[in-house]
């Protein structure tokens, strides 16, 4: 009787053409990864962000979701590495960028929904002849309007100038006189041991950003597969993510295939998770707290982020512990310091 592992052989070899090793597991790939600058985040990570990947950062405004990808992209550009920056809602500031320490001339800046200025056209000044400005010699005679108009027609629209001379005189009631008021209705407080739920006030724009996410997407498809970009930022944080969320899953797909062939890492920026599981890294970012140090001025904040989701990670020690093993520490804080306050 044939034994499992010559039944199991003798099964990949007959669906080899079909299915190569349908019944060997894929072995455990462990990505090289690229330092993000913070030294806190890069601790977590065990290095940093994976390369040849799609890494995507999560959070709401002011989450430091930005300062990541900003840290990340001019590390790569200070080892002399050409990065891109898709900015599907076009707000993006090259300033902040530089001040960051990111090698502007080293960084694609692909801007989506950019409108492009009318081009102003010269003023025309036109110039009325004098012989216009000369007034006509008043005509003598009956007819010929010397003796000014009929008495009649200096009476019109006399009665509807002074109604509304005297309009608010006549019509505004005297001391005296009751007035009427409407009776305001006070709110009335029932008490509830409910908590309040408090919705978050954001800008949502008018226009529907169809348009800009098909040239992010279209943007992202020209350069994972041409290549030669270390960093690809798909910064999709400024959209609501009704409208994110409706990407398609085979787009996520093919971008983590191009991500892998050509060695670039992908970070994708989002308000909630869209690429499921052709994500290596997902990090959660919560609403930041701002540096207290300073009572009078703005010097930074202290964003926090904890790791959701993460493919394979490098093992540290390849020793079983017979014991319980303590729980990994999945979250960091650090201080993001404005440019004026610089770094402590």
């Amino acid at each position: 009787m044939p034994t499992t592992a010559t039944i199991r052989t003798q099964i990949e070899a007959a669906l080899a053409h079909k299915i190569p090793s349908a019944l060997t597991p894929a072995p455990k790939m462990i990505r090289p990864v690229a330092e993000t600058g913070i030294q806190s985040l890069d601790n977590l990570l065990q290095g940093g962000l994976p390369i040849g990947a799609i890494s995507e950062l999560v959070g709401p405004e002011c989450s430091g979701r930005t300062d990541i990808a900003l840290s990340f992209v001019a590390h790569l550009t200070q080892a002399s590495k050409v990065c891109a920056w898709i900015d599907a809602s076009n707000n993006f500031d090259p300033v902040s960028a530089a001040a960051a320490g990111v090698d502007l001339e080293r960084l694609l800046w692909v801007r989506c929904g950019a409108v492009q200025e009318a081009e102003k056209r010269p003023a025309r000044t036109f110039v009325l002849p004098d012989r216009y400005l000369v007034p006509r010699p008043a005509k003598q005679g009956l007819h010929g309007g010397g003796c000014g108009a009929h008495p009649r027609g200096e009476a019109k629209g006399l009665s509807g100038a002074v109604s509304d001379l005297l309009g608010p005189q006549s019509f505004a009631p005297r001391c005296a006189e009751p007035q009427r008021r409407a009776r305001e209705e006070r709110p009335s407080f029932v008490a509830s041991d409910e908590p309040t739920a408090v919705t978050s006030r954001r800008y949502v724009p008018t226009s529907k950003p169809w348009g800009r996410i098909e040239q992010a997407l279209g943007a992202a498809d020209l350069l994972l597969q041409g290549g030669g970009f270390s960093g690809v930022v798909l910064d999709m944080a400024g959209l609501a993510p009704e409208f994110v969320s409706r990407i398609q899953l085979s787009t996520w797909f093919r971008y983590r295939a191009a991500a892998e062939r050509t060695q670039s890492s992908v970070l994708l920026l989002t308000q909630h998770p869209c690429a499921k599981s052709s994500a290596e890294l997902l990090l959660l970012l919560q609403p930041a707290e701002v540096i207290s140090n300073d009572a009078t001025v703005f010097t930074g904040i202290q964003p926090h982020v904890e790791v959701t989701r993460r493919r394979f990670a490098p093992n540290t020690s390849n020793v079983v512990l017979l014991r319980k093993p303590p729980k990994n520490v999945t979250g960091v804080t650090w201080d993001c310091r404005t440019a004026w306050a610089g770094a402590r």
